[in-house]
């Protein structure tokens, strides 16, 4: 368009040329050039575009770069605002249960408090009952071997615990051999008497009998009921073989050597005869032990029996198991009755348990009369002792605390 508008005019100078061209890109006005200027202005406007894009460019470069940076800045922000919230949350948290812990040792501190008052009180009176014992130990002492030696009196009387009863006496002896006032001798020479009279019983096996007893128990799953008998089958003899003799060779004269054909027959006929004697020997043999076989199961099926309790043989599987857990707990009834010192009670469990036995069971197996020979053993035990008391040192013991 400046082409169009411009008119041709005479070349001038380099000088003026060049101040005319920086004097149109100052003005930025429309100017009439040569060709050769028109080039150059379009090489400025061109690289003034360039530069200006460039310009362009790195402003909006800059401007991405800044509002990335304000972007990842503010996230940045928000995230140390919400780790600041979650650190105050925890941190709220923490207080409370600071809080919380602390009132809790305080309730805990406060409940020691109390506990401690009370085990100094607790202290306070242990101490002042020490005082007291310390002020009368003696009676004390006493005190101690009189609960010993009514308790060691108590097992006496009920369990017939005469060891037990001894070793009460001997400690509370040892007790008072360590002091040295001459007021215990009057106690100590009636725990003397009292533990020689406990010296001079007869002993009882108390243990022997009971293994006795045990064993007893044990054999009783093995003993045979009367139901349990079973007829026994008689062997039966075994057949003789019956071996025939070889037919003797009869001699041969010279006149049968001379004829055999007539020899050959004479020989066929006792042949003939032996082999049918045979025949019916086995025949005799074979009917006799099928005969004495038939016999002896015909006996087996019938047998008669006198039996003094017809109930024994009818027992069922059932009530057989119940017998014999009957006979089971009679026997333990036993035991426990003779730990015990009950002679009534042991006497009549054994008598239950022989006639049980009796009743019952099959007398004539030899596991039958071993528990029965046990059990009467066990029953000729004697229980019937006389067992004294400890009353003579219990009162020598509470007569001593009674006086003034």
């Amino acid at each position: 368009m400046n082409e169009q508008q411009s008119t041709p005019q005479l070349p001038e100078p380099q000088s003026q040329a060049s101040q005319s061209a920086g004097a149109a890109a100052s003005q930025a006005s429309y100017t009439f050039t040569t060709p050769d200027g028109t080039a150059v202005i379009r090489r400025r406007q061109r690289a003034q575009t360039v530069v200006l894009l460039l310009v362009i460019a790195g402003l909006g470069a800059q401007w991405w770069v800044s509002h990335t940076e304000l972007r990842d800045l503010r996230s940045e922000v928000a995230q140390r605002l919400q780790s600041g919230d979650n650190s105050s949350n925890e941190l709220k948290g923490v207080l409370k249960s600071v809080q919380e812990s602390t009132k809790e040792l305080q309730s805990k501190v406060s409940v020691l408090d109390s506990k401690q008052a009370e085990s100094q009180s607790q202290q306070l009176a242990l101490e002042q009952m020490y005082q007291d014992l310390n002020k009368n130990r003696d009676d004390w002492a006493l005190s101690e071997i009189e609960e010993v030696l009514s308790t060691a009196d108590q097992q006496l009387e009920l369990a017939g615990n005469v060891q037990g009863a001894l070793i009460a006496l001997q400690n509370a002896d040892k007790s008072l051999s360590r002091s040295d006032k001459a007021q215990f001798i009057v106690i100590r020479r009636a725990i003397a008497r009292d533990i020689e009279r406990l010296k001079a019983l007869p002993t009882v096996d108390i243990a022997g009998i009971a293994v006795r007893l045990d064993s007893a128990i044990g054999q009783i799953d093995n003993m045979p009921l009367l139901v349990d008998e079973r007829p026994v089958e008689s062997a039966t003899e075994p057949r003789p073989q019956r071996v025939s003799p070889a037919p003797a060779a009869a001699p041969v004269s010279k006149a049968n050597a001379a004829h055999p054909k007539t020899n050959t027959k004479a020989e066929a006929a006792p042949a003939e005869a032996s082999a049918w004697s045979q025949w019916l020997a086995g025949a005799r043999e074979t009917w006799q032990s099928m005969s004495t076989e038939m016999w002896s199961e015909l006996r087996q099926l019938v047998r008669i029996r006198e039996v003094q309790t017809p109930e024994a043989i009818l027992l069922s599987p059932g009530q057989a198991y119940f017998v014999r857990e009957n006979l089971k707990l009679r026997l333990l009834n036993a035991r426990l009755a003779l730990l015990s010192r009950n002679e009534f009670a042991f006497r009549n469990d054994l008598a239950s348990a022989q006639d049980t036995i009796a009743k019952y069971f099959d007398t004539r197996a030899k596991q039958v009369q071993t528990t029965q020979s046990l059990l009467k053993q066990v029953q000729g035990s004697n229980l019937s002792i006389q067992l004294p008391t400890l009353a003579e040192s219990l009162n020598a013991v509470r007569n001593y605390k009674a006086r003034p």
